[in-house]
């Protein structure tokens, strides 16, 4: 058993939930099947984050490219999208979390819209864990908008050229108010991250698993995590650079 007291947590989890469709498939029942087994997944994993601290879980739930999935699963997850959105508002709200969407959400439905809104509103005020969606959300796309905004600014004589550099351009993107993701999970055995946070994952720690969505659990969840504790993080320094003691701080007795 790990020592949760004393290992590292990631402030910062990031998760591509994949295998909802692949877990109905192998039961044979219709793949919306699977999408609300993988909400009840969406309950342990923010369970199991505010149990151990973690300030921020960011959640791929709905891609840009998904719109291309057949009319009848995207009608069928919008109905479940909506449903949710009315049951757990108000319960993420009373539990002290933070619940904010990021994505192209004009291509929702105006209805879906408000309820996200709304949702937003009612849990703005919390601090006790960030819970964001992304829906209709692509990672170049959100980079392509940093730019625009940036070149807006520079078009408008507000900003000059020379002036763009990475903490300015990080200024723009998705999630720029939350620290970058220290572990992103991808469950269902693909080992990439479609298009998920591309510029804030620049140096966050990847774990794969076979284990498809709907089949999650806080076992599952803890093996990630201690897994995150194993790895040294060196952000492009040394091993040693890392481990070296901090001249600020004063010798240990």
């Amino acid at each position: 058993m790990s020592d949760t007291a004393t290992s590292p947590i990631p402030r910062h989890l990031a998760v591509i939930m994949d295998g909802n469709g692949r877990w109905a498939e192998q039961r044979r029942r219709p793949r919306l099947i699977g999408h609300r087994a993988g909400a009840r997944a969406v309950n342990l994993c923010v369970e199991y984050c505010l149990e151990r601290g973690v300030e921020a879980l960011t959640l791929f739930a709905f891609s840009s490219e998904n719109w291309g999935r057949p009319q009848e699963e995207v009608s069928g997850l919008m109905k479940l999208f909506t449903g949710t959105l009315d049951r757990e508002a108000d319960e993420l709200h009373r539990r002290g979390i933070r619940l904010r969407f990021i994505g192209d959400v004009s291509r929702f439905s105006d209805d879906i819209r408000r309820r996200m809104q709304a949702a937003e509103s009612l849990t703005v005020g919390n601090t006790r864990m960030t819970l964001t969606i992304a829906a209709s959300y692509g990672g170049r796309q959100d980079i392509v908008d940093a730019a625009r905004a940036l070149a807006r600014e520079v078009a408008a004589g507000r900003l000059s050229p020379d002036a763009i550099d990475e903490t300015r351009f990080d200024q723009h993107v998705a999630l720029a108010d939350l620290p970058a993701p220290d572990l992103l999970i991808r469950t269902g055995g693909d080992q990439r991250i479609s298009n998920f946070l591309l510029w804030q994952a620049a140096y966050t720690e990847l774990w794969f698993t076979p284990r498809l969505w709907p089949e999650l659990d806080a076992a599952t969840l803890q093996h990630a995590f201690d897994d995150y504790a194993r790895r040294q993080r060196r952000f492009g320094l040394t091993g040693a650079q890392v481990t070296a003691p901090d001249p600020k701080l004063p010798p240990s007795a």
